[in-house]
């Protein structure tokens, strides 16, 4: 961690979005964006092995980490998060940008790369296709889960407070992906001290999966407006295999079709072995192609 530069924070109507940053400001601007249920720390063990000259922003997406909770009775939708993206490239004064996310960070990226696509110079992808499809036969339980899932929440009481070691527990059952090392890394800035112990920082709102409804063709003709170079680096035991088995494999491999027929020569894809969490859990799996993916297009700062 010896060039991380500052804590950053960018303000919104309700309060704060928390970010890390690592590097200086004046070089290639690169923003970092977590996975459902993460924060900013997903990067620690990967960015110290990355060029020290590039500037890393990795974002608290809203409700998450140490960024503020939305106001009472509002919902958390992909689209805030993408104006969170919206929000501090903006404040930044960035025009031109790189983005390295993992996950829903993946999905999040893809969509901004599309309804900004001036603004995205390279779209590097850990364990994500960019979008998240969903098939018209689970739509409307995807609708019903959600609203139900928000009502149970809105009539909860309290918040459960628990030991470091059972919060550890609790992150490691839910999520096997993780191993106890990483997963203290991401406890690091996803809990918080009171009294008798620590409470999970992030909205309990978030655990509600409200990523924006849309088919598998609606993402093949939204993707078709991005105009960044693609890099997609799946792991062989990760979303496709792990966590979305017999669901999504279909629509990932339409997805990588899609990326090789409308950008062609800007799209590239690599496997390798790990996990989900391979970023966090083994990084020098990926850095060196993510460091050859940044040094093989130049770049030239800009800003507002």
């Amino acid at each position: 961690m010896a060039f991380l530069l500052k804590e950053l924070r960018f303000s919104v109507p309700w309060g704060h979005l928390a970010a890390k940053a690592w590097g200086p400001s004046e070089g290639r601007p690169i923003l970092c964006l977590h996975g459902w249920l993460d924060n900013a720390n997903t990067f620690d063990r990967l960015i110290p092995l990355l060029p020290k000259d590039n500037y890393y922003v990795s974002l608290d997406f809203s409700g998450h980490g140490q960024s503020s909770h939305m106001p009472i009775g509002m919902r958390y939708q992909h689209l805030d998060y993408l104006t969170d993206v919206h929000r501090v490239v903006t404040s930044l004064g960035w025009r031109r940008f790189s983005i390295l996310a993992h996950s829903m960070g993946g999905v999040v990226g893809g969509m901004f790369a599309s309804v900004f696509p001036e603004t995205v110079q390279q779209l590097i992808l850990l364990d994500s296709y960019g979008f998240f499809p969903v098939s018209s036969d689970l739509l409307l339980n995807h609708a019903k889960k959600a609203i139900t899932h928000y009502s149970r929440l809105e009539r909860a009481n309290g918040t459960k407070v628990y030991t470091p070691e059972g919060a550890l527990q609790r992150l490691l059952e839910g999520n096997s992906s993780l191993n106890p090392d990483t997963a203290k890394v991401l406890l690091q800035r996803g809990t918080k001290p009171v009294p008798g112990g620590v409470v999970f920082s992030r909205d309990i709102r978030i655990t509600v999966n409200n990523s924006l409804p849309l088919s598998i063709e609606q993402c093949l003709h939204i993707l078709k407006s991005v105009q960044a170079k693609v890099h997609v680096i799946l792991a062989n035991e990760g979303i496709s295999a792990d966590l979305m088995r017999g669901v999504y494999t279909d629509m990932g491999q339409a997805l990588l079709r899609g990326y090789r027929e409308n950008l062609r020569e800007r799209f590239q894809s690599t496997i390798v072995d790990g996990n989900h969490f391979v970023h966090l859990n083994e990084p020098e799996k990926i850095a060196k192609i993510i460091v050859n993916e940044l040094y093989e297009r130049p770049y030239v700062h800009s800003q507002l």
